[in-house]
């Protein structure tokens, strides 16, 4: 078995190569002058290839078709750490494409496995033409969390739908959670605070699988602050960071801002290399 990947996920893919014990195969990218993306992979592959390449932008997308393609005449697994056209998974209004469902049928080709880490929503899966199993980070987010001296900290979840994930994460660490309720307080004015726990004097963290302008996180934080929190922390699977947003995030009061390297970044302070790693080995 050999480890190849794209370009933006190569400090991943190393970490997957070094838990599972292979090599990387060396890889060259490039660019023609007309902007068509270039790649060759180096080494001699061997009879089984893990692809490793998160969709971080339509590069990224095109570039993981193409080591598709080169790694034919091998068993090919296909990582996908973050999918990124999987957030249009329905269509919302009359005319628009099912995103996800396009970009996982282009990449079911010629791939026997397909796994993915914390996709938008689970069902995405059915749309993979090979089998697909899509893992979860909230136990390293936790184990992280313990590593960081954080008193009694409550695990707070954006919306109810992500109070699943919350709740796997407290559990790590056997630590409350909650999740943010929404109260309408007039036409321009919304309230945003915990379900059930009071934040008075507490470090809370808020966590989500996707940080993207970070928008509702700063308005929440900003919030917490007021209802006497003592620190505000975000950490989540999938760091987009568009628009300025760990900026932004941080301008709002958020003490740490961490990701995992499904998105390589100066803040991936979690891997998903010994989860990805495991599945692999199964």
């Amino acid at each position: 078995m050999k480890v190849v990947c794209t370009e933006k996920s190569q400090i991943l893919a190393v970490r997957i190569a070094d838990e599972l014990g292979v090599q990387v195969a060396d890889t060259r990218f490039a660019r023609f002058p007309d902007g068509e993306l270039y790649l060759q992979v180096l080494d001699p592959l061997d009879d089984e290839t893990v692809i490793v390449g998160s969709v971080t932008d339509n590069d990224a997308f095109i570039q993981l078709m193409l080591l598709v393609d080169a790694c034919e005449m091998t068993k090919k697994t296909l990582v996908i750490p973050y999918l990124g056209y999987a957030r249009q998974d329905k269509k919302f209004k009359d005319g628009e494409p099912i995103s996800a469902r396009v970009a996982a049928r282009a990449l079911s080709h010629e791939v026997d496995s397909v796994i993915t880490v914390n996709i938008h929503e689970k069902d995405i899966a059915r749309h993979f033409k090979v089998p697909a199993h899509d893992l979860s980070l909230a136990a390293e987010i936790g184990e992280y969390l313990k590593g960081r001296d954080l008193d009694k900290p409550l695990i707070l979840a954006p919306d109810s739908g992500a109070a699943d994930f919350a709740a796997e994460i407290a559990a790590v660490g056997g630590w409350q959670c909650d999740y943010l309720k929404k109260t309408r307080l007039s036409g321009e004015e919304v309230m945003m605070e915990p379900k059930t726990f009071d934040v008075a004097g507490r470090e809370v963290v808020i966590t989500d699988d996707i940080i993207s302008t970070g928008g509702t996180l700063a308005t929440a934080t900003k919030m917490l602050y007021a209802q006497g929190a003592a620190a505000v922390h975000a950490i989540c699977v999938h760091g987009v960071f568009t628009g300025g947003a760990y900026v932004h995030l941080r301008s709002a009061g958020v003490k740490s801002v961490v990701c995992s390297d499904t998105i390589e970044r100066a803040c991936s302070g979690v891997s998903a290399a010994r989860c990805i790693a495991a599945a692999l080995r199964k």
